[in-house]
């Protein structure tokens, strides 16, 4: 019986050792044959370290992450939370269901509270949603220059080590 199983184990082995080096290949071309995102990207990574920026009265929220993000040379992040409140936004917002996508840039003024900042940096370049509200109704979207500070913003960032690529993470096509 032994002489008998290990046989097949050893092609089990060489099937299975076949397949680990020749993984499937998977194409990422549209209909029409150009490249494309591919449906589904994984990236394993840790946080090397967290970062806590605090923007005090009248700073472009969009800006000052910008720029706390250049000071300590972040290249690729994630945006974990953010509050405080707000005298004006600026976003944009997806506006149709069919490609290519069509925008709109919604903008206000008047007292908010930042709900939440989310969103990452990828390669240096800040990628960031937020939700908002006042007294009757909650908004978000794509954040845009325009949008200040009222009293303080907290927003914290989850730094990926070095090895880590989030490029073409936010790419639609």
């Amino acid at each position: 019986m032994r002489t008998t199983l290990l046989p097949l184990a050893l092609v089990a082995a060489a099937i299975a050792g076949d397949r680990g080096a020749n993984p499937p290949q998977r194409s990422n071309r549209d209909s029409a044959g150009t490249q494309s995102a591919p449906a589904i990207q994984t990236v394993d990574s840790s946080f090397t370290k967290i970062v806590v920026v605090r923007l005090r009265n009248g700073v472009d929220l969009l800006d000052g992450l910008k720029k706390a993000v250049a000071e300590k040379g972040i290249k690729n992040a994630a945006i974990l939370s953010g509050v405080g409140s707000l005298t004006s936004y600026s976003i944009h917002v997806v506006d149709n269901t069919t490609f290519p996508p069509n925008e709109a840039f919604p903008k206000g003024e008047g007292p908010q509270d930042l709900i939440n900042v989310n969103g990452y940096v990828m390669d240096g370049r800040v990628h960031a949603h937020i939700t908002f509200s006042d007294q009757k109704v909650a908004l978000g979207g794509h954040l845009e220059p325009g949008t200040r500070i009222f009293t303080f913003a907290v927003i914290t960032l989850g730094v990926l080590d070095d090895k880590t690529s989030l490029a073409g993470f936010d790419a639609w096509r």
